[in-house]
């Protein structure tokens, strides 16, 4: 897949996980590295990545991903803050993610018309976040809390919500998530793990990305 290519349009965080089965959450620790990994991404056939905002050089690398890479759709993920949103937003960043729920940082990505998947896993948070008008969610940590059962527990009670779980779900553990009528995607950081970005080994993550690409993805 070219690089160099136009990224799909994103509106909604609806439109984020409609991109594929797997989001890569990636950890970069050098800026540079950015626009090598997305290559590598795109190269295996997946069309968007989380950067966490967890080293210093994040919101670099996602200026630089978002530069130099168009035809991949980057995000930001780890947004603790409103202030997160808007430096997520001036980096480049196309969407969103929250570990959790607060009305500070939904609100403010709303105001910014930014795509933002929060998180929430508990009854109480996921009807907090409908009555702000989000349905679609991250679901972290997945497999800490309740995984596969809970979510299936979720389809009946909330019809009108969907899932992108992540948190310890392995390549193994992703048909048996994406097989759920709420689980259009998961995200994971096995595609990507840190040790092969510092290692720069993007055939491997190429590889591991033809994997990925290549789930099943239910609908959402």
């Amino acid at each position: 897949m070219d690089g160099t290519a136009t990224a799909p349009k994103i509106a909604t965080a609806r439109d984020v996980m409609g991109l594929g089965p797997f989001i890569p959450v990636v950890t970069i620790e050098e800026a540079a590295d950015g626009p090598a990994l997305a290559r590598a991404l795109l190269a295996g056939g997946l069309r968007s990545v989380e950067v966490t905002l967890r080293t210093p050089q994040a919101l670099d690398a996602i200026h630089a991903i978002s530069a130099q890479v168009p035809g991949i759709v980057v995000g930001a993920g780890t947004l603790l803050a409103p202030a997160d949103v808007t430096r997520a937003r001036k980096a480049g960043a196309r969407f969103g993610v929250s570990p959790g729920f607060t009305i500070s940082v939904s609100e403010a990505a709303r105001a910014a018309e930014f795509p933002l998947l929060p998180g929430a896993v508990t009854p109480s948070e996921i009807m907090a976040a409908r009555e702000r008008g989000f349905t679609a969610l991250k679901f972290f940590p997945a497999k800490a809390m309740g995984g596969l059962d809970a979510l299936k527990n979720y389809v009946p009670v909330f019809a009108d919500v969907v899932f992108c779980p992540t948190g310890g779900i392995g390549l193994a553990d992703g048909p048996s998530f994406l097989a759920l009528p709420n689980v259009p995607c998961y995200g994971s950081a096995w595609v990507a793990t840190a040790d092969m970005i510092r290692a720069r080994d993007w055939t491997t993550i190429t590889g591991n990305a033809r994997k990925a690409a290549a789930q099943k993805q239910a609908k959402g």
